[in-house]
């Protein structure tokens, strides 16, 4: 599976959510809400997730395999770190 693009909103303000990011795979898939954070050693990815009746929070989208997480998060993390919005755009989306 092909990521094809990556645009990044990001969120302005003092917490450690830094970005929104919708994520689109081989052109015809796309996930939105993926969360750029800002943790103890660098920024890491969060998958959109939806709190559950007993207050605990579920994923809705997320990957299965380790390989595919952590090549998903190296791209979105790469264009953060570099400013980029977009595969194919030098731009932040505002």
């Amino acid at each position: 599976m092909d990521i094809t693009d990556i645009r990044i909103r990001r969120v302005s303000g003092e917490g450690k959510l830094k970005a929104y990011v919708t994520v689109t795979f081989d052109e015809c898939f796309v996930v939105h809400n993926v969360k750029v954070i800002e943790g103890r050693t660098g920024v890491f990815i969060a998958m959109p997730c939806r709190k559950t009746r007993t207050g605990e929070y579920k994923d809705i989208a997320h990957p299965i395999c380790p390989a595919f997480r952590t090549r998903l998060q190296d791209a979105i993390v790469a264009d953060y770190e570099r400013g980029f919005g977009s595969v194919e755009s030098p731009q932040f989306q505002d």
